[in-house]
């Protein structure tokens, strides 16, 4: 039996857990505390060094890095292929992949924080602050929270996020004008699984239709993504009311900031 290590309502996991939906795959699931960093226990290290979720355990092999799971689920598994049949398209299938490892994992990341995650450390203690981002091990990354904690949607990492957003909803409008259902033709793909956890973490935020609201093609992607028993699985029924309501309470607060940075970046973008 596969083993899922996970933790409450992580994105790059819900990509996972779309795809093991998709394909029918059983599997058990081990929740890892990272408020208690239990990511960082010798025990779950010894999995996944970096100590990030998620992690795949199959036969005590162990498979680190969400892209890579979801490849190896469908290599493993090859009823009902997420993966195209001949070379190109899979490559054009990991081009999504790849715009998610490489940019908007990162931008979702900064935009969540800067929403409601910055408020919940404001709450904390100094101390706790301190232990939180100690225990943020890439420099980067802790310049990272360091600057969203501090500035929140004025961070230049969040300008940063937003411009990458509008690049991708650009790409997935030009690949959807090729009149094909989905990101890499007419079957669902790894490509658009990699998209939606991220796609609906705007939307739960109330911040989709900022870069949607003029893409109708988008829209209607989002409208056939969203309705997929794997999505309302892997993403609606795991998030509590709570979960649900803080998203938005907080997303909206700063629905004007994200909208006028979106418009300082258009700007810039065609200077």
């Amino acid at each position: 039996m596969l083993k899922l290590y996970t933790a409450r309502n992580s994105i790059c996991t819900q990509k996972v857990f779309i795809t093991l939906d998709e394909k029918s795959i059983p599997y058990e699931m081990q929740n890892v505390n990272l408020f208690t960093n239990e990511q960082y226990s010798p025990e779950y290290l010894k999995l996944n060094p970096k100590g990030v979720v998620p992690t795949l355990v199959d036969d005590d092999k162990a498979v680190v890095e969400s892209t890579l799971i979801c490849e190896y689920l469908d290599e493993t598994n090859p009823q009902k292929p997420l993966m195209p049949a001949d070379a190109f398209s899979r490559t054009r299938m990991r081009l999504w992949s790849k715009l998610i490892d490489e940019q908007i994992f990162e931008a979702t990341r900064e935009i969540s924080f800067s929403a409601h995650f910055r408020y919940k450390m404001q709450n904390m203690t100094e101390e706790q602050r301190q232990v939180r981002f100690a225990n943020v091990g890439d420099p980067e990354r802790r310049a990272r929270f360091l600057s969203t904690y501090e500035h929140g949607v004025e961070s230049p990492y969040v300008f940063q996020a937003i411009g990458h957003f509008e690049k991708a909803f650009k790409a997935m409008d030009v690949a959807l004008a090729e009149g094909s259902p989905w990101l890499v033709g007419a079957s669902y793909t790894l490509g658009d699984i990699n998209m939606v956890p991220y796609v609906a973490r705007l939307a739960y935020l109330d911040l989709l239709d900022i870069w949607i609201a003029e893409r109708p093609r988008v829209q209607d992607w989002w409208q056939r993504a969203k309705v997929r028993p794997s999505t309302i699985e892997a993403i609606d029924n795991r998030l509590t009311k709570d979960e649900t309501d803080e998203m938005k309470t907080y997303g909206t607060k700063l629905r004007d900031a994200i909208a006028r940075r979106r418009a300082e970046y258009l700007k810039t973008a065609k200077l």
